[in-house]
């Protein structure tokens, strides 16, 4: 009985075990503000860098607006301490769940990085 053992993966499960401890490594980058850029540049064709890069640039969008959130009195300084917190609370998630090779998407925000940026 010569059985061929089944290959496919389940849609949800991350594939790749190389490709994850080749961007572990620098994936983490990806949430500390601009230096998503360094493993967008250095590892374009690895997914799980991607993953992590596309969330990265969500942050510093987010952080971004939140200082413009900031110039409006009162209002704006309590939805930017708001914003603030939430963006290091991912951040600090972000970066621990890409140091153990994990795709984690970030609440809220995580599943418009995939719907916003296609590459």
């Amino acid at each position: 009985m010569d059985e061929t053992p089944n290959t496919q993966q389940p849609v949800n499960t991350p594939t790749g075990g190389d490709e994850v401890e080749q961007a572990k490594g620098t994936a983490w980058l990806s949430y500390l503000g601009i230096l998503w850029l360094i493993p967008l540049l250095t590892l374009k064709d690895n997914a799980f860098a991607k993953f992590h890069v596309k969330q990265g640039i969500m942050l510093t969008i987010l952080w971004v607006a939140s200082s413009i959130l900031a110039a409006i009195p009162i209002i704006g300084w309590v939805a930017d301490l708001v914003v603030w917190v939430y963006a290091i609370v991912m951040m600090i998630m972000g970066i621990i769940n890409s140091l153990n090779g994990k795709y984690w998407t970030m609440p809220i925000v995580g599943k418009w990085a995939a719907d916003w940026f296609k590459f």
